[in-house]
Formats: structure tokens, sequence, C-alpha cells
């Protein structure tokens, strides 16, 4: 659903945003929160990313054990 929602993002500036919510079937009740968490999902991807650099180094550091 996060695609149909992103595609919506990215073309809302040449058309309505309730036109792409009723052409994709997907409520615009549910659009605009997934907008609003789109803060959220960017810190949270920079931090999951952080760890698995982490992870990374400590295990190449330990011989891969």
């Amino acid at each position: 659903m996060s695609e149909v929602y992103a595609f919506i993002e990215a073309e809302k500036t040449t058309h309505n945003v309730a036109l792409l919510c009723w052409l994709l079937k997907v409520a615009r009740s549910s659009f605009y929160p997934w907008l609003a968490g789109e803060t959220t999902r960017s810190v949270r991807k920079a931090a999951d990313d952080a760890l698995a650099h982490e992870i990374t180094v400590l295990h190449v550091a330990s011989k891969a054990t």
C-alpha cells in the first residue's frame, strides 16, 4: 500500500488527491495519516541503517564470529 501512497504523493502536484485516491481505490482518510507519518518513517529508517552499519563493523572486527 505504501507504493500507492507514494505514487499519490508524487502526483499530487499534477492531479487532485481525491481523484487519485478514487482511481487507485484507496481512502483519502488513509492517505493523509500516511503522509503525516513520513517524518517518523524516515527517522526510523536512518536509525535502522545506523544500527545495521554498527552490526557490520562489529562483525568484521570480530573476524566474522
